[in-house]
């Protein structure tokens, strides 16, 4: 055993090819205990670290997001003291988008994506791992700050400076590297992710054939490689304006505060996508799935996709119109913006024709798919009134902005992740999970979430201002009602927890093609997943049986 731990598991896949079927302990070349975990290089248990990793983040910025929702239940400074409050909501925004939400789809990238393509793994395993295990190090160096003299980093997600720079309680620079490793590892991820599907998929497997959730990963991981680099940049001149004395962003050096804020949305609205796009393959796997129909419109999606990954480089100043831009700059961002809303009304648009009369039924994915739907379009309607420059001045930096990412990133991105999480975890675990807790969590994170974020809407267009530990006298009742989502909210996310725990322990036993709608070549191998898979690509017939074109 010990000369073959030495091999790449990849490279293992090429000896097995005689046990293709009975995938025994002996052929395996698996390695055990802890080393099984920190130097492995297949793709299935890298995506189950990734997830895992996710959820205990999320978990972490939740507890969090709790802190913050006690001292906001009444008026006056109640629990933590206003800088400690600002500590808590910029460490909530970094842990949820670097920590939670991105992780997570990459651990769908990786458990998914080479039995989508029918690749026997990551084009670059070892390269894989490396990305992975660089993680829980950025994020301790980041969470670690709390427990340092100056505290933890207190300038909002976004790091404007000066607040960053001249103003900062000098936490910047863990903050800076912690972002660095987190990029590194985004754009490791991003490559892998290109490099598998350009070239690793299953020969008769045309771009056109490949499952939109590979479409979808496909183009996230360009958007990912074009703007981390900008991330690292702007990050970086921070760094050099707090510590070394330039002035990039120092008006009385000659800089300008808001070329940070131009750097840093480039950036940043493309990273809004990121964390969007992937959802938006999962929901198009899924809907057709329990629809029992093929996806209404597959090119247009895929097109649709494209195109929204190219506006978004496009729209970037739609979160500057308050800082005095001019006014040709302010019509253009405003028109662009309201421009990307039409590729992202087509695809809402597929997935309801794709249901349209299809043979629906309703378990637990499908609900969190039609939530994702009907919610995530509430969010966009509210970006596009974001959109609008006249009245952005109203909304800008109040609670209706909090709203609105909210229901883009909760309602759609987790909610999407719960789809996708409940959809192959059977595939997953080899076991089917328990219908009635999974129901349980759908239905008490559907609620509570509605009463966590809806109401902000109108605590923003009253005037709320965000980010702020204490609030005038006349927000008080529908503040008391959005802490109390919240709270029932993050407990919810424990019911999910007790469903996955149940369910790798065991129950009932899930076939290799659980849901009968299913289509794709990752049903076509036992449940759990063998771990190795495709050693030998797939037939022909399989690739156009999971062709998402319609018929």
């Amino acid at each position: 055993m010990t000369a073959n731990t030495l091999n790449d598991t990849s490279e293992a896949s090429a000896h097995n090819s005689t046990s293709e079927l009975n995938h025994d302990e002996h052929h395996d070349h698996k390695m055990t205990g802890l080393k099984r975990w920190l130097l492995t290089t297949n793709h299935k248990d890298i995506g189950t670290l990734y997830l895992w990793f996710a959820f205990i983040m999320f978990l972490t910025g939740g507890a969090l997001a709790m802190v913050i929702r006690a001292e906001l239940f009444q008026p006056g400074l109640q629990l933590v003291e206003p800088d400690f409050f600002n500590q808590l909501t910029t460490v909530h925004g970094l842990i949820m988008v670097f920590g939670a939400i991105m992780p997570a789809f990459t651990g769908f990238a990786n458990w998914m994506l080479p039995m989508m393509v029918g690749a026997p793994d990551m084009a670059l395993p070892r390269m894989n791992n490396w990305s992975f295990w660089i993680l829980p190090f950025a994020f301790a160096i980041l969470l670690s700050s709390f427990f340092m003299e100056s505290g933890a980093p207190n300038f909002g997600w976004t790091f404007y400076a000066p607040l960053s720079t001249t103003y900062s309680n000098g936490s910047t620079a863990f903050f800076v590297f912690a972002v660095h490793i987190m990029g590194i590892s985004s754009i490791m991820g991003a490559i892998n992710v290109i490099v598998t599907i350009m070239n690793m998929r299953a020969p008769g497997m045309t771009y056109m054939k490949m499952p939109l959730f590979v479409w979808t990963f496909f183009i996230t991981a360009y958007l990912l490689i074009a703007v981390m680099p900008v991330l690292a940049g702007v990050v970086t001149m921070l760094l050099t304006d707090t510590y070394f004395g330039t002035s990039f962003f120092d008006a009385a050096g000659g800089g300008d505060p808001v070329m940070f804020q131009h750097i840093f949305w480039f950036f940043g609205h493309p990273e809004v996508y990121i964390m969007i796009l992937p959802a938006f393959g999962i929901i198009s796997t899924i809907i057709p799935a329990f629809s029992r129909k093929r996806l209404f419109g597959y090119s247009s999606m895929v097109y649709a996709t494209s195109s929204i990954a190219f506006l978004s480089f496009i729209v970037w100043a739609h979160h500057m119109f308050t800082t005095g831009m001019p006014l040709f700059g302010e019509l253009f961002f405003m028109y662009c913006t309201m421009l990307i809303a039409v590729p992202t009304g087509v695809k809402v648009f597929n997935w309801v024709a794709t249901m349209w009369r299809g043979a629906l039924t309703f378990e637990t994915p499908m609900l969190f798919s039609i939530a994702f739907v009907i919610l995530f379009t509430i969010g966009g309607f509210s970006g596009l009134m974001l959109a609008m420059t006249p009245v952005d001045f109203q909304y800008h930096d109040t609670y209706f902005v909090v709203a609105h990412f909210h229901y883009v990133l909760v309602t759609g991105s987790l909610f999407s992740i719960y789809a996708g999480a409940y959809y192959w975890l059977p595939k997953w675990t080899g076991h089917m999970y328990s219908n009635t807790l999974s129901k349980w969590h759908f239905w008490c994170s559907l609620i509570s979430v509605n009463l966590l974020f809806f109401p902000m809407h109108f605590l923003g267009l009253a005037g709320m201002p965000r980010r702020i530990p204490d609030y005038a006298l006349q927000f008080a009742d529908f503040n008391k009602w959005v802490s109390i989502g919240g709270f029932a909210f993050g407990l919810s996310q424990l019911i999910f927890l007790a469903v996955v725990i149940k369910c790798i322990r065991g129950g009932e036993k899930a076939p290799a093609k659980p849901w009968d709608g299913a289509i794709g070549l990752e049903w076509t191998v036992a449940s759990p997943a063998p771990y190795h898979t495709f050693s030998t690509p797939p037939p022909q017939k399989d690739i156009d049986n999971a062709d998402q074109h319609e018929h």
